[in-house]
């Protein structure tokens, strides 16, 4: 009975149809660690049907893994083999499951250059999984995207298609991933540093996302994988179409001067004024009518009282709801949930931070907050987290007595800071 993958992704988390992962760095992982490259291979191997479950228990229909590229001949005889051998272990180990799952395996890939014995597995698994209706597991081996476009043109002279026929859809029939439903990629991950495609899936990949991971492939857990489709979720694909963000039509220096000057009365008790300039503020930053800025200042004031007495988890419940005025007003796509509770982590981590260099794991939290309201990637989100810490550094400085200036600073980096994110986002 395969394995339960336990690990859960957030209410209403969009997740893809296709995720394609390039699995690099087996070799230095195990030379980093004063083992043989084939321990790399075997770890990252080990990892592969635990990947693949997850991604089937939240719903994702197809995954590609690159095994071996049409380049990788050039290895050692030894390397080679050893790798043969554990492609054809793997689908030992994985067929019945597949089976059992209605899993549809298909080899992507060259057939003439394989090992004999390697090569009849391969027909086995798709042979006995070809009724598989859930979800596709498409193993590349001997991949190359020129070669596979090569291949399916030369198909196409074979059977003498006359130029005038050739269409994308026709062309599509051709291609390895031929008859699938999710052909083109959704996602495509690489992992160990290495920021390329390599050429994988040249033609599957036009409208793809790219997801960057720094650690080698051994070290791919389920639990990265989960990150990795949480920044796949918060994005904004676009498919070359327009995408304008409506609301999105302040004025980075009139709403940075508002919120400074709530920033200065933070510290007084709850009364009318404060919220006279959150209300200003709010009806700035995101175009809210009087009577919801007044309702959305209420819960916000509410929010900052909760932080000041460090009540963390009592301030996750206005802000809750605060985010759930602005998510319905502004037709967003986030879950006022999570932001309330990335908000309070992040302004619990700020607390007293007075550099930038003690604020660092700040910006992680940051990134994730703006990356989730405004469906931008994490990558995306970066400078605009860096700039709001910053600020935040600022406002800590001034707070303390240390001097005017942290003011004038912290209204520049929120000024910056709001061009950045109106930049980003419209």
């Amino acid at each position: 009975m395969p394995q339960k993958v336990k690990i859960a992704l957030p209410k209403g988390t969009k997740v893809p149809d296709h995720i394609a992962i390039i699995p690099d760095g087996n070799r230095r992982w195990a030379r980093a660690r004063g083992l043989h490259t084939f321990q790399g291979h075997k770890k990252g191997f080990d990892g592969t049907i635990e990947l693949a479950r997850a991604a089937r228990s939240w719903g994702v229909h197809t995954v590609t893994l690159w095994g071996f590229s049409t380049e990788n001949w050039d290895r050692t005889k030894e390397e080679i083999s050893y790798l043969m051998k554990l492609y054809k272990k793997l689908i030992d180990d994985y067929l019945g499951e597949a089976k059992k799952e209605k899993i549809k395996i298909v080899h992507l890939g060259r057939k003439d250059r394989l090992p004999k014995v390697l090569l009849k597995k391969i027909k086995q698994a798709e042979e006995e999984t070809k009724d598989g209706d859930k979800y596709i597991m498409n193993i590349a081996i001997d991949y190359g995207g020129h070669d596979d476009i090569i291949r399916a043109t030369r198909e196409m002279i074979n059977d003498k298609v006359e130029a005038k026929d050739v269409n994308k859809k026709l062309f599509e029939k051709y291609l390895d991933t031929k008859g699938q439903p999710y052909p083109y990629v959704d996602l495509m991950i690489r992992t160990s540093g290495e920021q390329r495609t390599s050429g994988f899936l040249l033609w599957q990949s036009e409208y793809n996302e790219f997801y960057w991971e720094n650690d080698h492939f051994p070290d791919f857990t389920p639990e990265k994988l989960k990150e990795a489709i949480l920044d796949y979720s918060r994005r904004r694909r676009r498919f070359g179409g327009n995408d304008v963000v409506e609301h999105m039509n302040f004025k980075p220096e009139v709403t940075a001067n508002l919120e400074l000057a709530w920033w200065r009365l933070r510290n007084i008790p709850e009364g009318t004024r404060f919220r006279d300039y959150a209300i200003k503020h709010l009806r700035e930053q995101y175009g809210l009518s009087k009577a919801l800025a007044k309702e959305g200042a209420k819960l916000m004031t509410k929010a900052l009282i909760q932080q000041r007495e460090e009540n963390w988890e009592e301030a996750k419940k206005p802000l809750k709801a605060f985010y759930k005025l602005i998510k319905d007003e502004l037709k967003l796509a986030f879950e006022p949930a999570l932001v309330a509770s990335l908000e309070v982590k992040s302004r619990k981590e700020m607390d007293d931070k007075e550099s930038i260099e003690a604020a660092g794991e700040v910006e992680e939290t940051t990134k994730e907050l703006y990356a989730e309201v405004y469906r931008i990637s994490l990558f995306q989100a970066a400078k605009v987290a860096h700039l709001r810490v910053m600020a935040n550094v600022e406002r800590n400085l001034a707070e303390k007595g240390l001097g005017e200036h942290h003011w004038d600073r912290a209204e520049d980096y929120l000024e910056k800071f709001y061009a950045a994110l109106k930049e980003r986002v419209a």
